[in-house]
């Protein structure tokens, strides 16, 4: 099979060219498998996304009795869920005492709170439906960047920490700051001690836990799931209320309906209260028992974030995470290579780096993510702004989402609501920053990536301009065949840029991206990149 098809075949499973450690057991296979829809169809609630936050919010709504339909543009799981780390975790990377600066002592306890249920919840509902997905609690370290013979820098990390600490625990985490806290397995260099504890955090595998959560939804007469079935529109019309329209002009009409597709299908609102980031992760052989089972977290901006998973019988995965930039604004290179580096200088026992990948970040300038009703709409819902923790931020939503469709009272709803503008203003300086690097993307308009065809390796892919202001997508595969796109994102009309290591097209802008064939595998792009000189994606 040409490596085209193998690219396009990859791409209906997940959102890169990559493989993720967790096909080390899943290998799509173990998926449950969806028929496409063919006809129109009516229901309470349409979810549109299939990833962990559509499926937590399908659970949940089901169980409660609500006729659920789910659509996916592509397979199910087939977006960021499998592209993670894997961490459950109320260790939030923002900082309570930062949290707080934002949305006051009550938004942190809030945060605190629904974090804490949504990575107890998934070992509850592992523990009902019988998932043997690896969940167990684990210890969470956060520790500083710095080697401790940088004294002020040091200094001010440990200062940090020791105040998250003592906040933390003030919201009932039951953290602490230990002086002589050692990771075991952390042997070489630099020194590494002292730290934040946050007690029971939750590891677990996240796409095979929600491939049983899917079969027993499956079995549920009031549940239905159509996937590589794209949604183009999400409209309050019609008369159950809300009125979905396929690409392929079919009509799904439901009294609610909820985008849970990472960022949902719109032009700004929320979508410019974000910032869009690649993230970068390694899985790296270290032998079983030789590393303290914890999750483990530096200092640092671009901050590393390690933890284990099961390997074989003689080893484990060591995922290590970080390296975290712009999506099209900076290239993937080096990346895995910096994360090798620090591996092996900290864990002198590791072994061979058997996965590299990576995947997609939404950074609310206010650090909480958005799960409520669209602005704007009294029957639609988002989920999005995972701020890095879109495996809990997913998990709560479906807690979240069924309480506002029933007309329930949440107390964190107010936290999340998309329609909050209090915090906005107090990111202003965050958002004006966001707004002139978007802005200077369009700057860019006719900087070509190559001059050439016959520039591009085989396997490789590259912008180029074939008139004035005309950027045109190019991909070449193994065998010389070349597949030529506009390159101009149908969102908002930024020009998408080469992503080497996912074999992708990304735009700068907002955050989209397509396949080598013009596919969209991440919004917000409803569409795909036009395909010229025949075909289509």
């Amino acid at each position: 099979m040409a490596i085209a098809q193998d690219l396009s075949e990859q791409f209906a499973h997940t959102s890169g060219a990559s493989t993720s450690v967790w096909t080390h057991r899943d290998k799509y296979a173990d998926r449950p498998k969806f028929p496409e829809l063919t006809t129109d169809m009516d229901t309470d609630v349409c979810v549109i996304g299939a990833g962990i936050a559509g499926i937590s919010i399908a659970y949940e709504l089901v169980s409660r009795g609500k006729n659920v339909v789910m659509v996916d543009a592509r397979d199910v799981l087939s977006g960021e869920t499998g592209r993670t780390s894997g961490h459950l975790a109320n260790a939030l990377d923002d900082h309570y005492i930062h949290i707080a600066k934002k949305h006051g002592k009550d938004g942190a306890q809030i945060a605190a709170d629904s974090h804490t249920w949504a990575l107890n919840h998934v070992g509850d509902v592992a523990r009902r439906l019988n998932i043997e997905c690896e969940y167990r609690h684990v210890p969470g370290y956060e520790i500083s960047q710095f080697d401790v013979s940088d004294k002020k820098n040091y200094d001010k990390d440990i200062q940090e920490l020791k105040s998250e600490a003592a906040f933390a625990k003030d919201l009932g985490l039951n953290t602490e700051f230990r002086e002589d806290l050692k990771v075991k397995g952390w042997d070489g260099k630099p020194d590494q001690r002292g730290g934040a504890v946050f007690p029971k955090q939750a590891a677990f595998h996240p796409t095979i836990y929600l491939s049983g959560v899917l079969r027993w939804l499956k079995e549920q007469p009031n549940f239905k799931c159509y996937t590589n079935t794209r949604v183009i529109s999400v409209e309050e019309k019609g008369p159950k209320g809300v009125t979905i329209q396929t690409a392929g002009g079919l009509n799904i009409r439901s009294e609610q309906a909820v985008e849970a597709t990472c960022v949902p299908l719109q032009k700004l609102s929320v979508i410019a209260q974000m910032e869009y980031d690649r993230t970068y992760s390694i899985a790296i052989r270290v032998p079983k028992g030789s590393v303290e089972d914890c999750f483990l977290y530096d200092s640092a901006e671009e901050y590393k974030y390690v933890r284990l998973t099961a390997c074989d019988e003689k080893d484990d995965y060591m995922i290590v995470g970080g390296c975290d930039h712009a999506v099209g604004q900076e290239g993937p290179q080096g990346r895995y290579e910096e994360l090798e580096q620090w591996v092996r200088e900290r864990f002198m026992q590791a072994g061979s780096v058997d996965y590299k990948w990576s995947g997609q970040i939404y950074e609310p300038v206010d650090y909480m993510g958005y799960i409520g009703k669209n602005q704007g709409n009294n029957n639609i819902y988002i989920v999005t702004g995972d701020s890095g923790n879109g495996l809990t931020h997913g998990v709560l939503s479906g807690q979240l989402i069924a309480d506002e469709i029933e007309g329930r009272e949440n107390p964190w709803a107010r936290l999340y609501s998309p329609k909050r503008v209090a915090s906005m203003v107090k990111s202003a300086p965050s958002m004006i920053k966001h707004d002139l690097q978007v802005n200077a993307q369009y700057k860019k308009l006719v900087q070509p990536e190559i001059r050439d065809i016959e520039d591009l390796a085989p396997g490789s892919g590259g912008v180029m301009n074939e008139a004035p202001l005309s950027p045109v997508a190019v991909y070449k595969d193994e065998q010389g065949n070349v597949t030529k796109m506009s390159a101009v994102c149908p969102h908002l009309k930024g020009v998408v840029c080469w992503n080497p290591a996912e074999k992708s097209f990304d735009c700068p802008v907002h955050g989209s991206r397509f396949s080598t064939t013009g596919v969209c595998v991440n919004g917000p792009s409803k569409g795909n990149l036009q395909v010229l000189h025949g075909g289509s994606p």
